[in-house]
């Protein structure tokens, strides 16, 4: 064979993988979020922190507070690069959350798990290769403990920042929307991530160690920022999961992990204090008595600060029967991202 030629599993330059879509079908993207892939990567940037610098002000802290047991079972499940198994994540979509992210685990198919924790053998050696057969030999009980190690893992080390974390998410999502809206998929495409690219009718992603041609005009193609793998692209391809592509959220910084009280103070000092208050808990739609007792206001003063808030373009407010309900705009996440 042409040494020029890419081989599936071995890096060359030239591997990349289509997503073919119609360009006018603004319909067949759409974004979510994945909590999962969040923590597969926190575990990876655990097993090789000199790669990521830009994870190094969570590292100090999450080091601290580290299962070790569970981190070593994930550790061996996961790997430091490469293939992830797809049983970790779920189908990412726009209010995923870790709970549901657990709970999809918990419940993950069996066969498939045992397809994905084979691959991962074949890429192993020695005591990890040995611990996998033995999940992939009673693929219930290593389910089960993969769940709790998960749950485990998440508390001790994304919980305290999955606010932060959230935000630059949404914020990046925000950005991405608006760019599909003026200027169509291909340019939103094109500044996703350097190996991201649009032509001839397909996003096409360049990878180290995969190709591959997928037409998803039938299912669509769903684009999931991250801040955790902040060194490039990731795909998932294999059904029955919907063609993903998973790129590094903008505006992540060594301090993106900042207490949350800093980002805050960051906004009141633009907003005032109530305004600020105001936009970082309107993630989820409330009522106008919701977020006064939030707030810890007045029903007259949070309908003022939401007036104001409304006007400026972060917050949108619609009737729900007889209450209005208040949630942040594309523009208000922007805003909550670019104070991280």
């Amino acid at each position: 064979m042409d040494r020029n030629t890419p081989v599936e599993g071995i890096e060359h330059p030239d591997h990349r993988v289509e997503f073919e879509l119609s360009p006018g079908d603004i319909q067949a993207v759409r974004f979510g979020v994945s909590p999962g892939h969040e923590l597969a990567h926190a575990v990876r940037v655990l097993l090789r922190p000199q790669q990521h610098p830009l994870q190094w002000g969570w590292l100090r802290s999450a080091r601290e507070r580290l299962p070790r047991e569970s981190f070593e079972l994930l550790a061996a499940v996961i790997g430091d690069d490469g293939y992830l198994p797809d049983f970790l994540t779920a189908a990412p979509h726009w209010d995923m959350t870790p709970d549901a992210e657990l709970e999809a685990l918990r419940t993950a198919d069996l066969a498939p798990m045992r397809v994905d924790l084979g691959k991962m053998v074949l890429r192993s050696t020695g005591s990890r290769r040995a611990a996998l057969r033995r999940m992939q030999d009673a693929p219930a009980r290593a389910r089960s403990l993969i769940a709790d190690a998960w749950a485990e893992l998440w508390d001790a080390a994304l919980a305290p920042v999955w606010p932060q974390l959230e935000r630059l998410l949404r914020a990046d999502i925000a950005v991405r929307a608006r760019a599909i809206a003026t200027s169509g998929i291909a340019g939103m495409a094109d500044g996703l991530h350097p190996k991201v690219s649009w032509g001839d009718g397909a996003v096409r992603v360049s990878l180290r160690r995969h190709s591959e041609n997928l037409d998803c005009r039938g299912s669509g193609l769903v684009l999931v920022p991250s801040v955790m793998s902040s060194w490039g692209c990731m795909v998932l391809t294999e059904p029955p999961a919907q063609p993903t592509l998973f790129y590094p959220a903008r505006g992540v910084t060594a301090g993106w992990a900042r207490d949350a009280t800093e980002t805050e103070e960051a906004l009141a000092a633009l907003l005032g204090p109530a305004r600020a208050g105001i936009l970082l808990s309107s993630g989820s739609a409330r009522s106008t008595s919701q977020v006064a007792q939030d707030a810890g206001v007045a029903v007259s003063t949070a309908s003022h600060h939401l007036t104001v808030l409304r006007h400026a373009g972060l917050i949108t407010s619609e009737r729900d029967g007889a209450r209005m309900q208040h949630l942040r705009t594309p523009l208000g996440e922007a805003m909550i991202g670019a104070a991280l």
